[in-house]
């Protein structure tokens, strides 16, 4: 291919997704798709121009790059920073989610499916079981016109279950969930044989429990919660491109500022946060879609702010370093800054110091609603699961169980990290950002945090 861009890039996704699931012992319509298609990027005096296309023929191709070149030639001069395509690295490299175990066949899946929805029918008062599988091979290449060239497979086995209990007026439901790369060793990873059961029995818990008391007490957040508080209260604001106000007519703005890095008490002493997208969780890659190389990056280290999540036309724009972030949902979408795997590093506290040094407080499990606002800082999220504690000892089961705060007000207020023996990782694929919208893949890890003086309330009974 040629242009007279100085410089151009081709980058091409080829996806395959296949969805199996159960839904009160009856296996839903499976699902199998394959989407392939590529993006042409050029760049003139700073202009940039995109074009996608599904046709992969050299002339589909061609068609394509000059269309990229034609919009690069009429935004150039336009930009609000100098691109200089001498100092656009050219990389080289693969990789590939490593996996342990092959999949198994498909009726071996659905028959899984199956035993985990009959399994979930403990009682007449379970009113949905739901059972998921959705497997996805993906690869993705690059090639500069500089000489990169980079080649990446990501293979992906992701369960999901829910059970929903109704009594009355009276509904809950208890979820699992599992977002890694890998293979079907991470079913098992996730307990996923067997859920049914307990997520039935929790479901049935939880109808009997009292709603969780209102007040400003304690909360131990675990981990699956733990994903939700880091990915809306921290991976949001710190996205470079809303700080600049990219997204502020669509998925809002951030109530950080560049000038907050390197001095703004984000959190307490104890909160330490990194990018992290060779972690080995859900969104790892060693390349991000402009092909800048993968590192781990702090963003808060010792509660303070320290660096963005801009990648690399970002960076140009604001004069700041950032991180291999800009990442596309599909071959039909341009790169922009995103959260990959974003993480709160380990502390030095057990979960049962933790818990002790408790006098009323609520411990949290898996998020079930969440509000925020349009600058990522007032908010206010619920979860399934709640367990009372007093005098430092869980006292028992509470249902509906819901906090609020103000983001780095809440931050400040973590007063315990648990260490690495309760550390988790999670995920989520529903990442909404840009115009046109973008659902993506990010992971987030961390141990039970433990704030104080929240605000805490039940639910409508």
């Amino acid at each position: 291919m040629r242009s007279t861009a100085p410089f151009w890039s081709f980058r091409c996704h080829e996806e395959k997704h296949e969805f199996l699931a159960v839904r009160q012992d009856t296996l839903e319509p499976p699902t199998l798709s394959t989407d392939r298609g590529a993006m042409l990027t050029a760049v003139v005096d700073g202009g940039y121009g995109y074009c996608a296309t599904s046709d992969l023929s050299t002339a589909g191709l061609q068609a394509a790059l000059d269309k990229a070149t034609a919009w690069a030639e009429a935004t150039k001069g336009k930009s609000v920073h100098k691109f200089d395509p001498s100092r656009i690295a050219a990389p080289k490299g693969e990789y590939e989610s490593p996996f342990a175990k092959e999949r198994p066949k498909k009726s071996d899946l659905v028959e899984l499916l199956m035993a985990e929805c009959k399994a979930a029918k403990v009682d007449e008062r379970i009113v949905e079981r739901y059972a998921v599988l959705q497997l996805i091979d993906e690869e993705r290449t690059y090639y500069t016109n500089t000489g990169g060239e980079l080649r990446q497979r990501f293979h992906y086995t992701m369960p999901h279950a829910h059970v929903t209990a109704n009594a009355g007026v009276v509904t809950q439901s208890r979820s699992l969930d599992h977002k890694r790369q890998g293979g079907w060793e991470e079913v098992e990873r996730a307990g996923f044989k067997g859920c049914g059961e307990w997520l039935a029995r929790e479901a049935l818990t939880l109808l009997e429990a009292p709603n969780c008391p209102s007040g400003k007490m304690d909360v131990l957040l675990m981990p699956d919660q733990m994903m939700l508080q880091i990915h809306e209260s921290i991976g949001h604001p710190l996205e470079l491109d809303r700080i600049l106000g990219d997204e502020r007519n669509y998925a809002g703005t951030s109530f950080v500022r560049p000038e907050m890095f390197g001095e703004y008490p984000y959190g307490s002493k104890l909160l330490n946060v990194t990018y992290d997208p060779v972690a080995g969780e859900l969104a790892t890659f060693a390349f991000d879609d402009e092909g800048t190389e993968a590192r781990k990056v702090f963003l808060v280290k010792d509660g303070i702010l320290v660096a963005p999540l801009g990648g690399s036309l970002s960076q140009l724009r604001s004069g700041m370093r950032g991180t291999a972030n800009a990442r596309a949902s599909g071959w039909n979408r341009p790169p922009i800054d995103r959260m990959a795997n974003l993480n709160v590093e380990p502390g030095t506290s057990t979960l049962e110091e933790m818990i002790g040094s408790i006098r009323r407080g609520v411990l949290m499990r898996t998020n079930v609603s969440w509000s925020i606002d349009d600058s990522r800082n007032k908010f206010q999220f619920g979860c399934e699961w709640g367990e009372l504690i007093e005098d430092g000892k869980i006292t028992g089961v509470v249902k509906n169980p819901n906090y609020r705060g103000v983001s780095a007000t809440f931050w400040r207020s973590l007063r315990m990290v648990a260490n690495r023996d309760s550390f988790e990782v999670h995920g989520t694929q529903f990442c909404g950002k840009g115009e046109p919208n973008q659902g993506i893949h990010v992971g987030h890890a961390s141990p039970p945090c433990l704030f104080a003086d929240v605000e805490v309330f039940g639910g409508v009974e």
